[in-house]
């Protein structure tokens, strides 16, 4: 049996870390040693990012609700409260583009709530 040797599974992964390394600055985009520490570190920067992007749109969403809530006379954690009290069942997205797009439905959402928290 001939021996193996690891000639053409290093090039497959080293052409595969390259390939992903491409955009990079300076001789991280075409040196394995300088790209593979780039790559992974990329990978994870990546990782964490999608984490942070559904707290960064939550936070915005709920920015937008309360600036809404505010006008039409109640605070957003009434204005949850209140929705969460009369059965009405709609999450964060949907009511700030409620409250930028369609002003009259987030007011009659808000008077639902405000009737309920009382």
């Amino acid at each position: 049996m001939a021996r193996v040797k690891k000639g053409d599974n290093a090039h497959k992964r080293h052409k595969k870390v390259l390939k992903q390394a491409k955009g990079f600055y300076g001789r991280k985009k075409n040196t394995f040693r300088a790209a593979n520490t780039a790559v992974m570190r990329s990978l994870r920067s990546a990782y964490v990012g999608r984490k942070n992007k559904k707290r960064e749109y939550r936070r915005l969403w709920i920015a937008r609700i309360s600036a809404g809530a505010r006008a039409n006379g109640i605070s957003y954690s009434r204005l949850m409260d209140g929705l969460k009290k009369s059965g009405i069942e709609i999450n964060r997205k949907m009511l700030s583009e409620m409250a930028i797009y369609d002003a009259a439905g987030f007011a009659a959402l808000c008077e639902t709530a405000k009737a309920a928290v009382k």
